[in-house]
């Protein structure tokens, strides 16, 4: 699955594969002491065979029709992650999760690959509704669904553990008939 070129900084959204599990660890493991703050799986992706079975996990969920996780390529390297995460055919939802670079922010990538989720999530798969969870204080994070025009439905107090403190996450989301 190829999603088209953005105009700005061009990039590529294309379904992790197991050859690519050595440049996402790469990528994860130049970027740790950032992404960990927020991201709790990070301290627990230590090798690039723990990245291999992420990837051949994500692939399983994909053909179960649970997910869609794609690698963010920008000048040929990966630089983050997005995922159609949760999918749930008999509600017809989903949850979309992200992750990027810290070299790559600001730059309106991350929006840019939610929007092109959204049309597949909308468009191809006829989801009716899309969430997306971000921990409350991550500010940055937060102004993506912000931008998009997602709803905000309230805070989930103690939602998830990192580093031995609970996270309140922030829920927002996104109903076809609004996109």
């Amino acid at each position: 699955m190829i999603f088209n070129r953005t105009r700005s900084v061009p990039f590529q959204l294309r379904l992790l594969q197991p050859e690519d599990a050595g440049q996402l660890f790469k990528t994860i493991h130049e970027n740790r002491a950032f992404l960990r703050q927020w991201l709790p799986w990070v301290d627990n992706t230590l090798t690039a065979d723990d990245s291999r079975a992420f990837i051949e996990d994500s692939l399983e969920q994909h053909r179960r029709g649970e997910s869609v996780v794609a690698a963010i390529w920008c000048e040929g390297q990966i630089v983050g992650c997005i995922g159609l995460n949760n999918i749930q055919t008999s509600h017809l939802r989903a949850e979309i999760g992200y992750w990027l670079s810290r070299s790559h922010q600001s730059k309106g990538i991350i929006t840019r690959a939610c929007r092109q989720m959204l049309n597949y999530a909308f468009d191809e798969l006829k989801l009716n509704r899309i969430e997306i969870l971000v921990a409350e204080k991550n500010h940055r994070s937060r102004a993506v669904p912000e931008r998009l025009g997602f709803t905000e439905e309230g805070t989930l107090r103690d939602y998830y553990r990192t580093h031995q403190a609970f996270v309140n996450v922030v829920m927002y989301s996104m109903l076809r008939s609004n996109w």
